[in-house]
């Protein structure tokens, strides 16, 4: 028959789009209640169509000063981890080392150790050095563990660079710290930013390691977390639609870019 034939041929594409749609689900119901306005508490069950809370994405109380704090912490622990995580990436692929076999295992623990396992023991390093629970922890913590993802996408991007290219920059006499930036990190580029993105996704996402290591510090997820259990107010929709929108954005302009530089390429 003609409909099994080109289901037959278009098979990995349907099945593409349906895991596409499965995972794009849950943002659309967020989307769509982000314009509800229930009767209750809770923002569980359509009532009416509502903009009140996009024109007060501020209106409960602490919840803009949560978000601000998950911002801040996921910005520096972004940079830290980033910047820790290119230097080791380069580290790993261009040099040689004792333990540079056991250290590329253990980059990935963190990333296959339950978060739990990971939390229980940032805190109990944290209090017995006597720290204080609170921005610096969390910071230290998210850093820690989101080290290992921008490791594992820069180093990708570092092995597949053709190492004749910096050998042809230092043949016309490009120095070091030129060839650097003019040849391997334009090169280097996609992979760190790669890596920057997961880092800030995940950081900002957070719960289980935050929650243990935050002390009376309260961040966006523990906010909403709390808020669950008293009540779910309907900026939190609107909240999660605005950062699911910019997420997507930014996939987009650094796919038109790509698609530009490939299409000045040629």
């Amino acid at each position: 028959m003609p409909v099994l034939r080109w289901i037959r041929r278009n098979l990995i594409v349907i099945a593409g789009l349906l895991t596409l749609a499965y995972m794009i689900l849950p943002n659309v119901v967020v989307m769509v209640f982000s314009f509800n306005k229930p009767n209750g508490r809770f923002n569980y069950s359509w009532q009416r169509f509502s903009l009140d809370a996009w024109k007060d994405p501020c209106g409960v109380a602490d919840m803009c000063g949560s978000l601000s704090l998950s911002l801040q912490i996921a910005l520096w622990a972004t940079i830290g981890a980033t910047a820790l995580g290119t230097m080791i990436s380069f580290a790993l692929v261009r040099y040689r080392f004792r333990a540079r076999g056991a250290i590329n295992s253990l980059i990935f623990l963190p990333m296959a150790m339950p978060e739990v396992v990971m939390a229980a023991s940032l805190l109990t390093l944290f209090l017995n050095m006597g720290a204080q629970l609170g921005f610096w922890t969390i910071l230290i913590a998210h850093i820690m563990f989101c080290l290992s993802f921008v490791v594992t996408a820069v180093k990708a991007r570092v092995m597949s660079m053709d190492p004749r290219l910096e050998e042809a920059a230092r043949d016309l006499y490009a120095g070091p710290v030129q060839t650097f930036l003019r040849v391997t990190l334009p090169i280097a580029s996609p992979g760190i930013a790669a890596g920057a993105l997961l880092a800030f996704a995940l950081s900002f996402d957070d719960f289980i390691i935050t929650n243990f290591n935050a002390g009376s510090t309260v961040t966006f997820p523990m906010f909403v977390w709390g808020s669950a259990q008293r009540g779910t107010p309907v900026q939190i929709n609107v909240i999660g639609t605005a950062m699911f929108i910019i997420a997507v954005m930014v996939v987009v302009v650094g796919q038109l870019i790509a698609n530009r530089r490939k299409n000045s390429a040629r």
